[in-house]
């Protein structure tokens, strides 16, 4: 690749075709790509890496200190938690759909932080934002902003996430 293409490249921001270029020309030439299958294959791959970077961006802006996955979740050591009724919430994410809250009770080291930042990790992977903050963190905000007449600021910021867990 010339280095003209690779500035055009990094000016329309595909990284991911600036740096496989020569494997996907020797990909396309070994199992003899029509254009249209080389370019489509260049295009799913760009999607592919980009969704990846927002999706990890997400993840950060989120600030969560554990990532935790419901596959993890100790279910049998909780036998009230009806599994299902949980599991359906997990995957439908019916519950952002339908602009639902879930509130988690129980006694400390029951799971609830686990639970809850496994579906805040899944809404961010699913392409929802979404962002974790500790109850006493978020009330320190909403004195200091009624302090210097910011409350309606910072209210639109934590409104703006689809999912915001507070715990």
């Amino acid at each position: 690749m010339n280095e003209e293409l690779a500035a055009k490249l990094k000016y329309l921001h595909l990284g991911g075709l600036r740096e496989h270029w020569d494997d996907y020309l020797t990909q396309a030439g070994d199992q003899r790509f029509s254009h249209s299958r080389l370019l489509t294959q260049v295009v799913e791959e760009e999607y592919r890496i980009k969704r990846e970077h927002l999706r990890q961006l997400r993840l950060q802006k989120a600030r969560i200190p554990e990532p935790w996955v419901i596959e993890t979740f100790p279910f049998e050591r909780q036998p009230k938690l009806n599994q299902k009724k949980i599991m359906a919430l997990y995957d439908t994410l019916s519950y952002l759909t339908h602009s639902q809250n879930i509130i988690w009770l129980g006694g400390t080291g029951v799971g609830k932080t686990g639970l809850a930042t496994s579906f805040l990790t899944q809404a961010i992977d699913q392409g929802y934002s979404g962002r974790y903050v500790l109850f006493a963190e978020l009330v320190g905000q909403f004195y200091q902003s009624v302090a210097d007449h910011s409350e309606a600021a910072l209210l639109r910021k934590y409104l703006a996430y689809d999912c915001l867990l507070i715990d």
